[in-house]
C-alpha cells in the first residue's frame, strides 16, 4: 500500500507550490501545518467513501460503525455480497448506497478492478477503472486515490470548496468550473494533491472564521 507523504515532504511541497504559483501565498501563509487525510484503502476504503457521502460527519461515523459491527468486523467484498440489500439497509445505509456496495464488490470479485494491485496503475488508468463501477464518480475516484492510496498528484477539480478557494486565490468574481479548476491546477504538478489539501485547509479556516480573507488579495 502506498505511503502518504511525511510532514517534511508536505512542507517541502508547500514551498515548491508557492514558488510555482505566487497566487497560493495567502493560502500558504494562513494555513497551519496539516497532516495528509489518510484513510484505509482497498474495497473497505472505497465503500466507506460512498457511505460517507451526503451525510454529516457524525451520521457517517455512526452508520459506518453499524456496518462494521453488522459484518463482524470484516468489510470485504465477500462479506458484503453475503448480505442482501435489505440487511445492509438495517445498518443505516440507503438503498442506493447498499446497491453501490454490491456493485463495488462485484467489480472486485469479477476482476474488473483489483484493489490489491491498483497502485501499479497510473493515476489516469486507476481513475478510469474506478469510474467504470456504477456509483463511483470522478470526485470519489480522485479523492480515493489521494486519501486511500496516498497519491500526490491528483486534483479533484469538481470539488466546490476547492473551486471557491481557487477563486479567492486568483481574486476572481466567478467560481471556476470543474474543467477550469483542472486546467488551473496544471501549474501545481507534481504536487496537486498537496495543493488540494492546502486549499481545503484554507477554505475551512476562512469558513470557521479562524482567518480573514484579504480583499483584494496580496
Amino acid at each position: 500500500m502506498p505511503i502518504p507523504p511525511t510532514p517534511v515532504e508536505i512542507a517541502a511541497a508547500r514551498e515548491a507550490l508557492i514558488a510555482l504559483d505566487p497566487a497560493l501565498a495567502q493560502a500558504h501563509a494562513r494555513t497551519p501545518v496539516f497532516e495528509w487525510r489518510a484513510r484505509p484503502g482497498g474495497y473497505e476504503g472505497l465503500f466507506r467513501m460512498i457511505v460517507d457521502q451526503q451525510v454529516s460527519v457524525a451520521a457517517a461515523a455512526a452508520i459506518w460503525k453499524r456496518v462494521v459491527e453488522g459484518l463482524d468486523g470484516e468489510v470485504t467484498p465477500q462479506a458484503v455480497l453475503a448480505c442482501d440489500a435489505t440487511r445492509l439497509r438495517t445498518f443505516g445505509l440507503s438503498g442506493q448506497k447498499a446497491k453501490y456496495g454490491h456493485e463495488i464488490a462485484f467489480a472486485h470479485t469479477e476482476g474488473r478492478i483489483d484493489f490489491d494491485h491498483l497502485e501499479g496503475l497510473s493515476d489516469e488508468e486507476a481513475i478510469a477503472r474506478l469510474v467504470a463501477i456504477k456509483g463511483v464518480g470522478k470526485w470519489t475516484a480522485e479523492t480515493f486515490l489521494m486519501f486511500c492510496e496516498g497519491r500526490q498528484d491528483v486534483f479533484p477539480g469538481g470539488d466546490i470548496a476547492l473551486q471557491e478557494a481557487i477563486r479567492w486565490a486568483d481574486g476572481g468574481t466567478l467560481r471556476p468550473t470543474e474543467k477550469q479548476a483542472w486546467a488551473r491546477a496544471e501549474i501545481w504538478r507534481p504536487h496537486r494533491s498537496v495543493a488540494a489539501h492546502l486549499l481545503w485547509g484554507w477554505y475551512g479556516a476562512v469558513k470557521r472564521g479562524e482567518v480573514v480573507l484579504e480583499t483584494p488579495l496580496s
